[in-house]
């Protein structure tokens, strides 16, 4: 009962979430994602990433449009947060009309982040990261069952503000 009633630290809360402020901004530039065994879509891929509730939390918005019509194709919004008791990060993203629930690692140097989902037999990994032409890129792959990893989406995209 006494854990329940424990008082968060913000200071700390608010110390490791300043710890994205990579991610902070709307970025722009491409992204492909593979539907089914081999079909691609090329899209204009938009990031807006940004913190809320004083810095506790940094909500990530991302659209994908498809280069041929504009259509929105992908959307996605992400909210991330730190718990000072556990000492992780926490992500809750809403895509499709569904939500998820992941841990979050920080990368060692600091400019990257991972996460991965399961549901049933599908299993994600994602690895997100600054690389050093100050892209944000991203790499999410797809394990069905027992069948190898394949790529289901790339991302590369560059900070406007």
């Amino acid at each position: 009962m006494a854990e329940a009633l424990k008082t968060p630290n913000l200071g700390t809360q608010r110390a490791a979430m300043k710890k994205l402020e990579f991610l902070v901004g709307t970025w722009t530039g491409e992204a492909r994602i593979t539907r089914g065994a081999t079909e691609t879509t090329e899209l204009v891929q938009t990031e807006e990433a940004c913190y809320k509730l004083d810095g506790l939390i940094l909500v990530i918005e991302g659209i994908g449009r498809t280069k041929s019509d504009g259509a929105p194709v992908l959307q996605s919004f992400g909210v991330i947060s730190y718990d000072d008791g556990t000492q992780t990060y926490h992500m809750r993203a809403f895509n499709d009309g569904r939500y998820l629930e992941t841990e979050i690692k920080l990368s060692e140097k600091g400019t990257g982040i991972a996460w991965g989902f399961v549901f049933g037999e599908i299993k994600t990994k994602s690895v997100l990261r600054i690389n050093e032409k100050g892209e944000w890129t991203e790499l999410h792959e797809i394990i069905v069952g027992s069948q190898p990893s394949r790529k289901l989406m790339e991302v590369a995209v560059r900070r406007h503000t």
